[in-house]
């Protein structure tokens, strides 16, 4: 009974082997992906952000100090949202006007 298992988990194994896998990966694409990932999770977290910041000044009820803590929970996820999109606008700018694309650095192999 335990041979055909065996036979089953052997099978799950690539047969070009874990280390064949990690060879191949270019620095360019591991940092081409950290970017992607940070842009894209900044983003997000500022978006939250913003909306917490909302909720809190819904839920201030005329409060001066929860108005002044929500209004700085806005403002501060705006400007992180600016600066997001701003920065991402700014390297589709220069990949267009010259043909240099920033998120893509041609590095050697590992």
């Amino acid at each position: 009974m335990t041979a055909p298992l065996a036979q089953m988990i052997i099978n799950l194994v690539p047969p070009s082997g874990p280390a064949q896998n990690v060879s191949n990966i270019l620095p360019s694409s591991l940092v081409t992906s950290a970017l992607g990932i940070l842009l894209g999770a900044s983003g997000v977290t500022s978006f939250f952000f913003l909306l917490w910041g909302g909720l809190s000044w819904i839920t201030a009820g005329g409060d001066k100090d929860g108005l002044d803590r929500a209004r700085k929970k806005v403002t501060g996820a705006m400007i992180g949202l600016a600066i997001v999109f701003s920065s991402y606008a700014l390297l589709y700018i220069i990949r267009v006007l010259f043909n240099v694309n920033l998120i893509s650095i041609p590095l050697n192999p590992i």
